[in-house]
């Protein structure tokens, strides 16, 4: 067995895995953990707790410390920096005419780096707007290019059923969306209108009702509502 806390970042529903060494995390505490891009404020979902060895991945990466009041206040000016950043690419973006949409920003905790999120129906040649950009806010700029899916589970949205999609309140990963998705629930089998949503959950749970209805006699029919 071993000892681990589940660490989740902001904008994702996945628990990560850390090695809490001789600390104490209780639910919600703010921690410091390191990752690829550097140390990261991250919270605590899981508390300390023993996991079998063949549930985690080794080595397991430690968590630096719990988060101090200066820590989270870094966090809340990196959060309102992003605005202006996000203000300062859309005019340089106009200004140069390139064929992107803008989705978020971020910096990272220790703000060595400035990550910017966008989407674009193709390739697209930033080279002298990255130049310019790291010009004006003496960091390093990377910009990111993301799918539809990703920018809605980073802004948030609505679903055809009317509630928030699925990747913005639980779905920890994307899955594959499949034709066959569709088909189960009644869909329009278009590829353009059914890109981006969240159907893996739904075409779930969609299965079971039906499956149950037809066991017991019953019959499911389509909400006049939602066609």
């Amino acid at each position: 067995m071993a000892v681990i806390v589940g660490i989740k970042f902001r904008n994702t529903n996945k628990v990560y895995y850390f090695d809490p060494k001789n600390l104490v995390f209780e639910e919600g505490d703010g921690v410091i953990v390191e990752t690829a891009r550097g140390p990261e404020f991250a919270t605590c979902a899981i508390a300390n707790k023993e996991v079998a060895e063949n549930e985690i991945v080794q080595p397991l990466k430690p968590v630096v410390r719990k988060a101090t009041d200066e820590d989270e206040k870094r966090v809340e000016k990196n959060l309102q920096d992003k605005e202006h950043a996000l203000k300062v690419i859309r005019e340089k973006v106009a200004e140069m005419n390139i064929n992107m949409k803008l989705v978020d920003a971020e910096y990272t905790f220790d703000r060595s780096k400035l990550i910017f999120y966008f989407t674009a129906e193709g390739r697209v040649d930033f080279r002298e707007l990255v130049c310019v950009l790291a010009s004006i806010f003496k960091v390093r700029i990377e910009l990111r290019q993301i799918y539809e899916r990703d920018d809605t589970k980073m802004r948030g949205a609505l679903a055809p059923c009317g509630r928030p999609c699925c990747c913005t309140t639980h779905l920890p990963d994307f899955e594959k969306v499949s034709i066959k998705m569709a088909k189960v629930q009644g869909l329009s089998l278009n590829p353009q209108k059914i890109s981006g949503a969240c159907h893996c959950d739904e075409t779930k749970t969609s299965k079971t009702t039906k499956s149950r209805a037809k066991k017991s006699g019953g019959e499911m029919t389509d909400c006049k509502n939602c066609k």
